[in-house]
């Protein structure tokens, strides 16, 4: 496993255990970043760049979810592909040295390895449509 795969599964940890607990993904981000205890798991740095880009996008990230999701609202979208999806999108809209290509695939194994039989599916279908209409939408374009 690559150690950017790692840091994908990291930051969808952190994503989704604090949106469970509704507290902010920044902050425990910081806390683990803070521990030195001699038996914490150390964070790679590209986590923290996920973590951080897509709290600082997820207003219009979520918009955009809204958006392409015709089958399921967000709120009833399960937890763990409605942070897959943000981690995808972040990567496709705001991480220049992620082939497209390269962040739908990682989401779709995310969403394959944790979620249900018909996420990986769902997950490609969404983040295809964004990485479709990406010059319409792209970065420049999204605030």
């Amino acid at each position: 496993m690559s150690a950017r795969t790692k840091a994908r599964k990291r930051a969808l940890d952190l994503l989704f255990a604090s949106e469970v607990r509704g507290r902010s993904a920044v902050e425990a981000l910081d806390e683990e970043l803070a521990d030195t205890a001699p038996d914490a798991r150390p964070v790679a740095d590209y986590t923290g760049v996920l973590v951080r880009g897509v709290e600082e996008h997820r207003t219009r990230i979520d918009e955009l979810l809204t958006g392409y999701s015709t089958q399921w609202p967000l709120a009833r979208m399960p937890s763990v592909d409605r942070n897959v999806l943000r981690l995808g999108v972040f990567e496709v809209l705001w991480s220049d040295d992620v082939p497209d290509a390269v962040a739908v695939s990682e989401a779709v194994n995310l969403a394959r390895d944790l979620s249900t039989d018909e996420s990986p599916a769902y997950v490609n279908g969404i983040l295809g449509s964004v990485v479709r209409d990406k010059g319409r939408i792209g970065p420049g374009l999204v605030g």
